[in-house]
């Protein structure tokens, strides 16, 4: 097929012209005279004399204010990458955070950065990119694409793993680059498409070389890199297509709203489908730190939104134990069984919840269902032994220690446990070699407590003396 004598481009078939269309249009133009084929867009490099590039300007010098103040705030370690809790203090995107309704880190992400190379990479990066396509689109078309691709690389870091904490320009720059490529393929350039390709080839090797960079690299967030660089290249082909002249206003807006109408969709999206998981791991890590009115607030929002999310119900009866709310505790977990009817850990859980509502009979019945479910858990026997031992029926509570004990020799407890119901059966010898395999393990209050009282009884009044000084100074610390 013939090609065009100026700029390279594909003629008709069986065309008898060896220009096309487009540079007759050019040449006419440039003689003053009028034609009916689309306007000729200028080349950027054509522009640049002309335009401020005052956009790319401030976007750099905003970048470069944050992080001049992260190192006020933060120190040196700044320079090399700070821990993550320090990024997210200062609007970084993490997933937990931003899809619980902080969705403000999907813009402030764009403006922080985790070091000084990074930092550095990608305002060298902005510079050269961000004065070309602002010099193409004009300055407010280039600036709303520039936030618009940074969002939708926001929103795309989240939606591959909302667990991963991400910062820095690169998105937003990977958008520019992407609406670059589509503008020189799918534009209509005043200059030879020689000239053109060579500038689409650069743009190019960069978006390609970077990707692979990423997907070697852990702590590089791909996802964000695609998901800007995705919106780029939709938005700078509906530019290129749609409103290429910087004057037509309100196509140009129209695209502008097309790009704006995806992330908005992809915001609603995370909303719907990824903001259970987040408030779960709020509430998970309210709970950590001991903030239990907190947690229930996060569990409850997960539970609503996720009915049938168990481990949202198992975290949510843990945090209303924390409040000593038992009636609410046993009600969650009755859930998660409902859900998982041979999950051992919620039943385990049940059952102590009936303990501390010193409903024996309802927590018996609950650890024997756990043990017909698994006859060598050591948590089901332990808990049976302690529904037993509150009924103070110490032969059948000592028996089921034991065979704990059989199972797991470290279970927590379980050799004083033992030695209480020896005790109990005056059985103090016993009692006193299972209180000091105890011991053994660790030095505990009650341990030595009840050793003391054990020695009591035997007589050994210098031995109940030591293990009650024990005692004693075991519990002011």
């Amino acid at each position: 097929m013939a090609q065009c004598e100026h700029c390279g481009r594909q003629l008709a078939p069986f065309s008898f012209r060896k220009i096309c269309p487009w540079c007759v249009q050019h040449e006419k133009a440039q003689r003053g005279e009028d034609s009916g084929y689309q306007r000729v867009e200028t080349a950027p490099w054509l522009r640049q004399q002309s335009s401020s590039m005052a956009v790319t300007q401030v976007i750099l010098g905003a970048n470069i204010a944050v992080f001049l103040a992260m190192v006020l705030a933060i120190g040196p370690s700044m320079l090399t990458g700070p821990a993550g809790q320090r990024l997210v203090d200062f609007g970084a995107n993490f997933g937990p955070y931003t899809v619980s309704g902080q969705w403000w880190r999907l813009l402030t992400c764009l403006f922080v950065h985790g070091s000084l190379l990074h930092i550095a990479f990608n305002m060298w990066c902005l510079w050269d990119l961000g004065r070309l396509a602002e010099s193409l689109y004009g300055q407010w078309t280039f600036a709303c694409v520039y936030l618009l691709c940074g969002l939708s690389a926001s929103v795309g870091s989240i939606l591959w793993n909302q667990n991963v904490l991400s910062v820095g320009a690169s998105g937003a720059i990977f958008g520019i680059a992407g609406a670059l490529i589509s503008s020189f393929y799918l534009g209509e350039f005043s200059l030879p498409r020689a000239a053109i390709s060579g500038v689409l080839r650069s743009v190019v090797v960069f978006v390609g070389f970077n990707l692979f960079l990423g997907g070697m690299l852990a702590h590089i967030d791909n996802a964000a890199h695609v998901g800007g660089l995705v919106m780029g290249l939709i938005l700078g082909a509906c530019i290129a297509r749609v409103a290429p002249a910087q004057d037509d206003i309100p196509r140009r807006i129209a695209v502008l709203v097309l790009g704006a109408a995806i992330v908005a969709g992809g915001v609603l999206w995370l909303e719907h489908s990824r903001s259970y998981m987040a408030h779960a791991q709020k509430g998970v890590q309210f709970l950590d730190e001991g903030e239990a009115d907190a947690a229930v607030a996060e569990l409850k929002k997960t539970v609503s939104q996720r009915p049938n999310f168990a481990p949202g119900h198992d975290a949510l009866a843990r945090a209303y134990i924390a409040k000593r709310d038992y009636d609410n505790a046993a009600a969650e977990m009755k859930r998660v069984i409902e859900l998982q009817p041979r999950d051992e850990n919620s039943r385990y859980w049940l059952g102590l919840i009936y303990l501390q509502q010193k409903q024996t009979t309802k927590a018996e019945e609950t650890f024997s269902q756990l043990l017909k479910i698994n006859p060598n858990s050591a948590h089901g026997h332990a808990g049976l032994a302690s529904a037993f031992s509150e009924e103070r029926r110490d032969t059948e509570a000592l028996a089921e220690y034991k065979r704990a004990a059989a199972i797991n020799s470290d279970y927590p407890g379980v050799n004083y446990n033992i030695g209480l119901e020896q005790a109990r059966l005056k059985l103090y010898d016993d009692a006193i070699a299972s209180l000091l395999k105890q011991r053994e393990i660790g030095d505990d209050h009650d341990n030595e407590g009840l050793l003391a009282d054990v020695y009591e009884s035997k007589g050994m009044l210098k031995e109940a003396a030591d293990a009650r000084q024990k005692a004693q100074q075991l519990a002011a610390k």
